[in-house]
């Protein structure tokens, strides 16, 4: 298990590029993990998916796991107050 939050995505994916810049705007460390160029990545986000090929797949830091998360629920998962 890690401290940070894992986020499964492709540069090409709109709703990633949401994520991991509401992760940046409210100082969430993550890392990236390239499911495009990355076959075995790409196999592992799927099954954290529980077999759907959605994207982002996030995985907290207590073993959680989002697919296709919200900003209110990337905020109510990881306990960040927004206005």
């Amino acid at each position: 298990m890690t401290n940070e939050v894992v986020i499964y995505s492709a540069d090409w994916c709109g709703d990633c590029r949401r994520a991991k810049s509401w992760l940046v705007a409210n100082s969430v460390p993550f890392v990236e993990v390239d499911v495009e160029h990355d076959e075995a990545a790409r196999d592992r986000g799927v099954e954290l998916a529980g077999g759907r090929k959605n994207i982002p797949v996030v995985v907290l830091p207590d073993g959680a796991v989002l697919v296709e998360p919200t900003n209110a629920e990337l905020a109510d998962a990881l306990g960040v107050s927004v206005a």
